[in-house]
């Protein structure tokens, strides 16, 4: 089965401590990705462009050097699910085009999720978990390492899709662009919609 589709999203930082909860970065992501599934296997070729922006507040208060970090990229991933509880993935990136034009361009990504097969509480819950492994040639092929585990709601959805509370852990180089050479550690929480 053959899919084409957009993808559109938009990360941003917020300072919670400023008085007006002030914008620090937003990446701006819009992709074209094509998508093929066979059996347990699927892959995803992508082109996608992303910019990163600084907030107004954030540059007043902290005069630091602007990076007009925008660039575009194809990408490849290959997945496979070994059992009806573990996928496995992964692929390579290459950047075709970006400014600054001194970015190193491959990258490559890999990674596992495992869903136990059974749900609790009546079937409500599903534990589940996944590693995610990043590689960058511009970070000297530092590891980027995201680690999640949580439950998912099997008898709720939103437009179709599960929802998952997740506890996250990562270790490596920032994922706000604006600040991609900077190293960062932190564990924090999330609600994600997942099409299952």
């Amino acid at each position: 089965m053959w899919e084409v589709g957009i993808q559109a999203a938009v990360f941003s930082l917020f300072d919670l401590d400023a008085p007006s909860t002030d914008l620090v970065n937003s990446d701006y992501l819009v992709g074209f990705p094509f998508a093929y599934r066979i059996g347990n296997f699927s892959a995803m070729a992508r082109y996608f462009h992303q910019s990163s922006h600084l907030g107004d507040e954030f540059l007043i208060a902290n005069r630091i050097e602007r990076v007009n970090l925008s660039y575009e990229t194809v990408d490849l991933r290959l997945s496979y699910e070994l059992t009806e509880w573990l996928r496995l993935y992964g692929g390579a990136g290459y950047i075709v085009r970006s400014d600054p034009d001194d970015l190193q361009p491959w990258s490559t990504q890999m990674g596992l999720e495992v869903r136990t097969p059974h749900a609790y509480f009546g079937g409500t819950l599903r534990p589940i978990a996944a590693v995610d492994v990043q590689y960058r040639e511009q970070n000297d092929w530092n590891a980027d390492i995201s680690v999640r585990a949580g439950v998912q709601l099997e008898k709720v959805s939103v437009f179709d899709r599960k929802i998952q509370l997740l506890a996250e852990y990562f270790n490596g180089y920032s994922p706000n662009g604006q600040f991609y050479r900077d190293k960062v550690e932190y564990i924090g929480v999330g609600v994600h919609l997942y099409l299952y």
